[in-house]
């Protein structure tokens, strides 16, 4: 046997026990609905609010993500500022420090280039341009003496604004590089400058040495989005970006891309310089300690589901078998109270069957007696057929009496429904003939009638005659004496026959019209009523597959309709064919 089948709840195989008066409810749907409502009622604002939750962490990771790497651009660029502009700085002193005649000495100028080196790094030459734009003197590792810089752009824009900060370029040197030029005046109010290589190898220690998280790779760009520095993942130096560049990048910018699994991307303009920096993030990398909660929430909401449908499972169930077991004992009970309440019906009709059964007695006693006298005070034995004749009338009372008293037992009876041919004014003559004596006493005329072409239906006998006795008898309570009580037998449709129990006593408010048939409703309390009448008669026409209409009014009287079907249905039980 499977775990299923030893957990399995008792109301799983169907309704419970108790005859016509068990509970129609599919139990199993019953706790389908109630385990949906339930989980629908408690998961459903719980994996709403894991969503909202789930998407307010993303939102706020994604956001700290955006903030951070603004601060790293922001302090990055501060960084790369100022070690250009302590380099102007320092070169531009040493321009007007000293004198175009001093500098033109290679002594001297070698002097100047091993002073900036011990203060500041990063210079790797020193050279002195004339205003025509011939280098007059050089100090460095490369052979530049006497070139002519006229026609270089970095020059012309030097001459023109005073200083100048270049991208990384080849030059006469063939070698990536970038220079800062000033420009100065001798007292006699010639123009020359003053121009420095810097070592673009500081510029690529101090952007390696920046903590980027999430595979994080920070480099510059001219505006032309040319490579300055080595990239880690995007290039070498003149190599193109292949990544969109702003156009005037003039402030801190920081803007997500969707493409390649997602990049968080950093601008900032260098000052006075026509460098970008640009700090790359990967998005998948940084948001790895969002996914590890992810997975930790996915994970909780999981297992919070397994324990609340757990527990509704548990509760649904509990709450459909305790439902199932309360119906099983009201059943039962219905079922022992009709019962009680036939045997009930039984003392109500004792005066009437015993009157019924004195008249046979009576002549049982005068035709026995009339043969003892024959046989007693006669000196010839008396003639065969008159014997017979005694003896059959005798027998005839006997089989009289015998009759009323299986009617009787009959209603005592706790008997399955028997299906057999009734007739059902048979059956209303045979219930008034046990009320004859109480009706002639209560002077209430009782009149039964009867349609002829009434066909006989196919029903249980014994529930019959229990639904038209408790009806009989709910009239007789409801009138007084001197009333009138009529049976009518008729067909109203060609799939059925009905009995209606009309009576001229009291009525039924319309108020109560509604709930005459619920256990334990009665209008006649005070005079002894159980409420348990028409509910139990209700109870039995459901069972024989027939309906129980009811039509009064206060003052005036009731009549109670009951409509059996013609022939009992597939399964036994009366019902009417379709």
């Amino acid at each position: 046997m499977g775990i299923f089948h030893r957990l399995r709840p008792e109301f799983w195989n169907g309704a419970a026990d108790g005859g016509p008066y068990r509970s129609l409810f599919n139990y199993r749907r019953v706790w389908r609905l109630s385990v949906l409502l339930l989980a629908a009622v408690t998961l459903t604002p719980l994996c709403i609010m894991t969503v909202i939750d789930f998407n307010v962490t993303k939102q706020a990771v994604t956001q700290e993500n955006l903030h951070r790497t603004t601060i790293t651009t922001s302090n990055t660029r501060r960084t790369l500022s100022y070690f250009l502009d302590e380099r102007l700085a320092a070169l531009n002193f040493a321009a007007r420090a000293e004198s175009s005649r001093a500098l033109a000495s290679q002594e001297r100028l070698a002097a100047v280039l091993a002073d900036l080196k011990a203060a500041f790094g990063g210079f790797m030459d020193l050279g002195l341009i004339d205003a025509s734009g011939r280098q007059i003197a050089y100090v460095g590792p490369y052979d530049l003496l006497g070139i002519d810089y006229s026609t270089q752009e970095w020059f012309t824009r030097t001459m023109a604004s005073g200083s100048y900060i270049s991208d990384v370029f080849l030059g006469f040197r063939n070698v990536p590089h970038m220079i800062i030029a000033v420009r100065a005046e001798t007292p006699g109010g010639a123009a020359f400058v003053l121009r420095a290589s810097v070592d673009t190898q500081r510029i690529n220690d101090i952007l390696a040495g920046i903590d980027l998280s999430g595979g994080g790779d920070a480099f510059l760009i001219n505006r032309d989005g040319v490579l300055q520095t080595v990239s880690r993942s995007h290039g070498s130096v003149f190599e193109r970006l292949n990544i969109p560049v702003p156009d005037n990048p003039d402030r801190t910018e920081v803007h997500e891309i969707p493409d390649d699994g997602g990049l968080i991307i950093g601008y900032a303009s260098i000052e006075r310089t026509p460098l970008v920096l640009m700090v790359v993030k990967r998005q998948t990398e940084l948001m790895r300690p969002w996914y590890a909660m992810r997975f930790n929430l996915v994970g909780f909401l999981g297992a919070s589901i397994l324990v609340i449908l757990v527990v509704i499972l548990g509760v649904a169930t509990y709450m459909v078998e305790k439902i199932f077991h309360a119906d099983q004992t009201r059943a039962k009970t219905m079922e022992q109270m009709e019962h009680t309440n036939r045997m009930a019906s039984i003392g109500r009709l004792a005066a009437g069957v015993a009157h019924e059964i004195n008249n046979p007695l009576a002549i049982i006693n005068e035709k026995a007696g009339l043969m003892q006298d024959l046989i007693r005070f006669s000196k010839e034995p008396p003639p065969p057929e008159r014997v017979s004749g005694l003896v059959d009338s005798i027998l005839a009372s006997v089989e009289r009496a015998g009759a009323i008293t299986k009617r009787l037992l009959s209603f005592a009876r706790h008997l399955e429904v028997h299906i057999e041919a009734v007739n059902l004014r048979k059956v209303a003559e045979e219930v008034l003939s046990f009320l004859t004596k109480e009706a002639e006493y209560r002077r209430i005329s009782v009149d039964v009638a009867a349609d002829p072409a009434v066909p006989d239906i196919e029903s249980d006998r014994g529930k019959i005659q229990q639904i038209l006795l408790n009806l009989v008898n709910n009239a007789f309570q409801a009138m007084d004496d001197g009333g009138s009580l009529r049976l009518r037998v008729f067909r109203p449709d060609p799939e059925s026959v009905a009995v209606a129990v009309a009576d001229n006593g009291c009525g039924i408010p319309a108020a109560d019209v509604k709930r005459i048939f619920e256990p334990f409703f009665s209008t006649k309390k005070k005079k002894g009523g159980t409420g348990l009448g028409l509910s139990i008669t209700y109870g039995l026409v459901q069972e024989l597959g027939g309906t129980l209409a009811v039509d009064s009014e206060l003052g005036h009287g009731s009549t109670f309709t009951v409509t059996f079907p013609l022939a009992k249905g597939d399964d036994g039980a009366p019902a009417a064919r379709g």
